[in-house]
């Protein structure tokens, strides 16, 4: 298994339980996936580098997690059309 972490950026115009939802399905598609989640990092709401959908911030989530080489392209696939999310990056963890 190789590690991961995968960087969510959440919309700030949704309300709270709403962003809680989106995390949720996020962590329950990375283990339907074959993904073990070690780490959930919030940092919170952030001003974005630039303007993305007319917002100018977000909310930002890392989550680390281990998985088979196939899996950040399963998640990548269901984040591209995840309601909520703006942004969204997985990379590899070199150990």
């Amino acid at each position: 298994m190789n590690k991961y972490e995968l960087a969510v950026v959440v919309s700030a115009k949704i309300e709270d339980d709403a962003r809680t939802a989106v995390i949720e399905k996020v962590k329950k598609t990375i283990e339907k996936h074959g993904g073990q989640i070690t780490n959930i990092d919030e940092w919170g709401k952030k001003k974005l580098a630039y303007e993305i959908e007319k917002m100018t911030e977000g909310f930002y989530y890392f989550i680390q997690f281990d998985g088979e080489a196939t899996t950040p392209a399963e998640i990548e696939a269901r984040m591209r059309i995840m309601d909520g999310v703006i942004r969204y990056l997985c990379v590899k963890n070199e150990a």
